[in-house]
């Protein structure tokens, strides 16, 4: 049976969301909207690691993210085997499934990387809200435009060098999908796999992990079953905007 269940509201949602990543869906959001969006009923709902969020065309939800990581898989070639898909990873504060505001057909695999706590929205009922609620809408759209912009510098810079690029990722999850690590001044980022980097950059999977191998030698990243703690931050932006040192 699947392990997915209906949570009670979390305390923590009923507050204003300023600390979710800058330029997602929620940090955009006015404390007055978001106590609009939750007086329609909304709830968290959990999923378990592995599992798939209902995003197919059969379902009519959209979903914020709440607590969790996502990995996004898009097959603009249609599905089948060694077909090139598109991976992106998604994060607290997140907007999934936007194209079903648009689109009744729209289908993205989504699984969750970790526990995941989200919050299910009924795209009938959303968009009547946006429509309600111009601010809503503006910050929905900031948040798509971010979420583009930064899509563009992660995983489209092929030409780059493949240790550039594996820390401009490790820094992007750091920055939307990182939690400070309890025991130094240092980020974890937990549900990704090195297998799941490599996808999302189109890096065999042996690049990927001589990139982190590199990273983890300067002291700038440590690298565990599907968790990668950052222990330098700024050293690990310095490497993703191309420096050759720390």
């Amino acid at each position: 049976m699947p392990s997915t269940v209906d949570t009670a509201r979390p305390p923590d949602l009923l507050l204003a969301p300023e600390n979710q990543p800058e330029g997602s869906f929620l940090r955009w959001l006015a404390a007055e909207d978001w106590c609009s969006l939750l007086r329609t009923g909304l709830h968290g709902r959990a999923f378990a690691r592995d599992e798939q969020l209902p995003i197919g065309p059969a379902d009519q939800d959209v979903y914020i993210i709440w607590d969790g990581v996502v990995r996004q898989d898009r097959f603009p070639l249609g599905a089948g085997e060694n077909v090139p898909t598109v991976t992106r990873f998604r994060g607290r504060g997140q907007l999934v499934g936007e194209a079903k505001l648009v689109t009744d057909d729209s289908a993205v695999r989504t699984k969750c990387l970790t526990g995941t706590v989200v919050i299910p929205c009924r795209a009938h009922d959303f968009n009547l809200h946006l429509r309600k609620r111009p601010a809503v809408q503006r910050a929905l759209l900031r948040s798509l435009e971010d979420r583009n912009r930064s899509d563009e510098l992660v995983y489209t810079m092929a030409t780059r060098p493949p240790l550039e690029r594996v820390g401009r990722l490790l820094a992007h999850l750091a920055d939307t999908a990182g939690r400070p690590d309890p025991r130094a001044d240092r980020v974890r980022i937990t549900g990704p796999s090195q297998k799941d980097l490599a996808a999302a950059l189109q890096l065999a999977v042996s690049t990927t992990e001589n990139a982190i191998r590199t990273l983890r030698y300067h002291g700038i990243v440590e690298a565990g079953y599907r968790r990668f703690v950052v222990h330098d931050v700024d050293a690990l932006r310095h490497r993703a905007a191309g420096n050759a040192h720390p």
